[in-house]
C-alpha cells in the first residue's frame, strides 16, 4: 500500500474495533496538529465512525459504522484488527 493516510485510517478503524473507546480516548490518542494528517477527523467526515451514548461528547463511545467496518474488512489484505490495532505513534510524512 503506497498511501500512508489509508494505512493510518485502517489502523484507526482497527483501534476503534479492538475494544470500546470513548471520544476522549480517541481525541487523546489520535489528535494531530498536522493539516495533512487528519485521520481521526477524516474518519468522522467520511462516515467511518459514529458516536453512541454518553451524556457529553467526551463520554460518548466511538463506534464503527457499517461503512467503516466494510473498509476495515476490505483493508489491503492485511486488515485484520489484531495486526493493525497497535496504539498510534508519531508518523513522519516524506514528500
Amino acid at each position: 500500500m503506497s498511501d500512508p493516510a489509508h494505512a493510518l485510517t485502517l489502523q484507526f478503524l482497527a483501534w476503534v474495533a479492538e475494544r470500546p473507546r470513548s471520544y476522549a480516548d480517541a481525541m487523546e490518542a489520535w489528535r494531530s496538529t498536522c493539516p495533512r494528517l487528519s485521520i481521526w477527523e477524516d474518519a468522522i467526515l467520511d462516515g467511518l465512525v459514529a458516536f453512541a451514548g454518553g451524556v457529553t461528547r467526551n463520554q460518548s463511545r466511538v463506534t464503527l459504522t457499517p461503512k467503516g467496518r466494510a473498509l476495515l474488512r476490505a483493508g489491503d489484505g492485511a486488515g485484520e484488527p489484531g495486526v493493525l490495532a497497535a496504539k498510534p505513534r508519531a508518523v513522519a510524512l516524506v514528500r
